[in-house]
């Protein structure tokens, strides 16, 4: 028998598709499938099966001093064990093997663990297959020409895994305890993590530092022959052009003078062309700054093109190369998307010209190609919005790199008026080039109208604004990703996984991301203390390192002891300073819980948590004071920078996915609802008078006893509204309603359940009808009815199959999960996701 062994399941399923020409069947086996056709085997793996953790003495934080974790064993465990005994079941049958995993470091320590465990029960023959797109014909080649697998390669990744769980155990630890942050809260440290982490706050203390300075710009309307553009005032500065005027009087005098004439006379024209070369071909970095440009995540963007990786409608979505191999034929390649679709004209288009020749990059390797589709075209019904919407883009850049050059005619004007000088910038594309075949890039015209020299041109108007200099930008996910590979930081396959860590660990909020109170906390104490933790030039020579264990100039246990030694330097700077560290991080977290003081008492309101997971604010004074404020149900609460002033206290946001909401003042919430008082709108069908319908009756089928209970729209001091009983809480009978909106009760009543019918912002000009209460209440239950895993947001038939492959095929099993768990299992599922679902189903 041969067994070939994959990545990721749908690989597996996809790869036995072509080798088997389509007849391959799955079988489950210890709740994972397997492929198999003639005397051939396929099995997926979930990514690493093994992983590797200190030994079971080290597992108690409070009993093993971290800086113990430097030297400590590092064993290897299986982390899915029914993937490994499925692995070794089959391998003990197997006359041979194959390695099928990715083609990249992470990929090949993958294989090297699978070749491991299989050396635990066979000598069988094991050999290593790789490609760069699953597509019949590479996939096919691939496993004609199988090779051994490159244990340098995977050392180098083996020493990642080491160097990370030591250095990230320690330190982590470390924090966590000096600041007795334990369990959930724990203060997480990485090597990739706190380095990035710090360009991200070096960044916030720029913009916090930063002085604005007042300018002023001019600007005036021109008119040839009824066709105007704007020109802008410049003045000479030491012999360059300037615009922007420091001076309010210089600027208020060159403003009067402009406006004292009505005609400006032109003293220069300048035509020029210029050539717009197309982009060059996607790596990594590139891909993920054009999809952030598209409004993805780097994470959501680079699990999209895993997927259509695998699904074999492109390359392999990590690498660092910018030159097309030779072996690609691009002229073949477009010929494939001739008549396919949105694509089919551009595709014949490009064809048409004289000479294809792609652009190159500065970067060319022998691993990967750039990214670029396979030429396998999927209809457009087969992919999700987000996934075409991405192998349009991967498309398109290809199409653009074999189109050619865009031409642009620019005029540039300058006029006299007043004594002051005008000037005006227009540019006219006269060859679309490849701006026809990728929308992606600005093709926009700025319109100035030919003229001559001495030609009068009339003012229509003179504009002066006032402006002040803007702090530099914070990072966007790509240009960070970009800043990272620049200084050395991580690697293709990990930058944008380690940003996501930043965001789950409470790090930094928003897009573009922001540091939190914690995460300046967190650097400040690095830098004082312990400056390695957070240093780009250390953790860029430990990636130069791993790079040259992958040459073979370098070895695992060499590098790997090295960098042990480090981080002894590191714990001999720390272990004086543990205590003010501590007293450092706890202000930080404190402040990050902080909404403002306590009106009892003059302790500040903090965030907290109770023991049934509600959150709440509570006064710092407990026990003495035992003032709280009411936080809504939904969501976790983040401290906003708003204020209010009434009260002297910060804003809430509620974070709940696609239902995230500004909570307001906790004060003026809860202020409101005790100012409110109940509208009462008609009987309670539990407990009021007469017989409830029977889809209101108790599970018996009986109906409730009658004790004159009323439905009354209550204002609840967490920020929510609802209709309830007004017998609460001897009846808890409630609907629930809009938490924003003026309500207004109508004169129309339903005659199924004898209550008024609402008006949400009745004199807006969107006015929300809601209807009776109990009707809107039961649409919205049959709308929103759970009773498939496709009835959930985000889950199409696509992914149904996958999380069905990993054994979630029901909604009870669904709740049950770990949601880290099939993250690592499921591609293009993230924990957050899993989470967000399980939400729902506990809505």
């Amino acid at each position: 028998m041969r067994l070939i062994i994959t990545e990721k399941d749908n690989a597996a399923r996809r790869i036995a598709e072509i080798l088997s020409e389509g007849s391959a069947s799955a079988q489950r086996r210890n709740g994972v499938n397997v492929y198999r056709w003639g005397d051939t085997r396929v099995v997926g793996l979930s990514g690493h099966v093994v992983g590797v953790d200190f030994p079971a003495e080290y597992s108690d934080w409070r009993d093993v001093e971290p800086v113990e974790l430097i030297d400590a064993d590092v064993t290897k465990e299986p982390t899915q064990e029914n993937i490994v005994t499925t692995l070794q079941q089959l391998a003990e049958k197997a006359d041979e093997a194959t390695i099928a995993t990715d083609y990249d470091r992470e990929g090949e320590l993958i294989g090297k663990e699978a070749y491991e465990l299989i050396r635990e029960v066979t000598d069988a023959p094991v050999d290593r297959v790789r490609f760069s797109s699953i597509t019949e014909r590479e996939v096919r080649e691939a496993f004609a020409n199988p090779d051994d697998i490159d244990f340098d390669l995977a050392a180098a990744g083996e020493a990642r895994q080491i160097i990370d769980l030591v250095w990230g155990a320690a330190l982590t630890r470390f924090l966590s305890l000096s600041a007795r942050q334990l369990g959930d809260d724990f203060i997480s440290v990485g090597r990739v993590q706190s380095p990035t982490l710090k360009l991200i706050v070096d960044r916030e203390r720029e913009i916090q530092a930063f002085d604005p300075e007042d300018y002023w710009e001019i600007f005036a309307d021109l008119q040839k022959n009824g066709s105007g553009f704007e020109a802008q005032y410049f003045y000479d500065d030491d012999g360059k052009e300037a615009e922007r005027v420091w001076d309010e009087g210089d600027a208020e005098a060159a403003y009067a003078d402009l406006r004292s004439v009505d005609a400006a006379t032109v003293t220069s024209v300048r035509r020029r062309t210029r050539t717009d070369s197309p982009p060059t071909p996607f790596n990594t970095t590139a891909f993920i700054s054009a999809a952030g440009s598209l409004g993805y995540s780097a994470q959501r963007a680079m699990s999209i093109a895993e997927e259509l990786y695998t699904a074999g409608y492109m390359t392999y979505p990590r690498t660092d190369n910018t030159v097309y191999p030779e072996d690609l034929d691009e002229e073949e390649l477009l010929d494939e998307f001739v008549g396919a679709g949105s694509f089919g004209e551009d595709a014949e288009s490009l064809l048409e010209q004289d000479e294809i020749t792609a652009t190159e990059g500065d970067e060319e390797t022998t691993d990967h190609p750039p990214i670029h589709p396979t030429g396998e075209i999927p209809p457009k019904v087969d992919l999700s919005d987000d996934e075409w919407e991405i192998y349009e883009l991967v498309v398109r850049r290809f199409f653009a790199t074999v189109a050619e050059a865009a031409t642009w005619e620019h005029l540039r004007v300058v006029a006299e008026a007043g004594g002051r000088s005008l000037k005006a910038n227009g540019k006219r594309l006269v060859e679309a080039g490849y701006h026809e075949v990728y929308p992606y890039s600005s093709a926009s015209e700025n319109h100035v109208p030919d003229v001559e020299e001495g030609e009068e041109l009339s003012i229509t108007e003179v504009r002066m604004e006032d402006k002040q200099t803007q702090p530099p930008r914070r990072y966007g996910q790509s240009r960070l990703i970009q800043t990272m590979e620049d200084r050395g930081l991580g690697t293709k396959s990990t930058r944008h996984n380690s940003i996501e860590k930043l965001y789950d660990r409470g790090y930094i909020e928003g897009d573009p991301p922001r540091p939190t109170t914690l995460a300046m906390a967190v650097v400040e104490a690095a830098e004082e203390f312990a400056d390695h933790v957070v240093s780009d030039e250390m953790t860029a020579q430990l990636e130069a390192d791993m790079t040259a264990i992958a040459n073979g100039e370098e070895t695992l246990d060499t590098v790997a002891d090295e960098s042990r030694e480090m981080l002894k330097r590191v714990f001999d700077e720390l272990r004086d300073s543990r205590e003010e560290i501590g007293e450092h991080l706890q202000e930080s977290l404190k402040a990050d819980k902080t909404v403002g003081p306590c009106p009892e008492c003059g302790e500040d309101m903090l965030i907290r948590r109770s023991r049934q997971g509600s959150y709440f604010v509570g006064c710092d004074g407990f026990p003495d004071c035992r003032n709280t404020l009411p936080l809504p149900s939904t969501g976790e609460p983040l401290v906003l920078d708003d204020h209010c002033e009434d009260h002297d206290m910060h804003h809430v946001k509620m974070l709940a996915g696609r239902d995230t909401f500004v909570h307001g003042c906790p004060r003026c919430e809860a202020e409101k609802a005790d100012a409110s008082e109940d509208e009462v709108i008609g009987p309670c069908p539990e407990c009021g008078d007469g017989v409830a319908p029977e889809e209101q009756r108790g599970e018996g089928g009986e109906a409730a006893e009658a004790h004159g209970g009323e439905l009354a729209i209550k204002h609840l001091r967490s920020g929510s509204r609802l209709v309830g009983c007004t017998r609460y809480p001897d009846c808890d009978y409630s609907l629930p309603l809009p938490r924003n909106g003026d309500i207004e009760v109508t004169d129309e009543v339903c005659e199924e359940h004898d209550l008024p019918e609402l008006v949400v912002d009745p004199d807006s000009d969107d006015p929300w009808e809601l209807g009776c209460p109990i009707c809107n209440f039961e649409e919205y239950q049959a709308r929103t009815a759970v009773e498939d895993l496709e009835d959930l947001n985000g889950i199409g038939s696509a992914t149904a199959e996958k999380l069905e492959d990993a054994g979630v095929d029901s909604l009870d099993a669904l709740r049950d999960v770990d949601p880290d768990v099939i993250a690592t299992e499921v591609q293009g599922v993230s924990a957050t996701q899993v989470r967000e679902w399980q939400g729902e189903l506990e809505a």
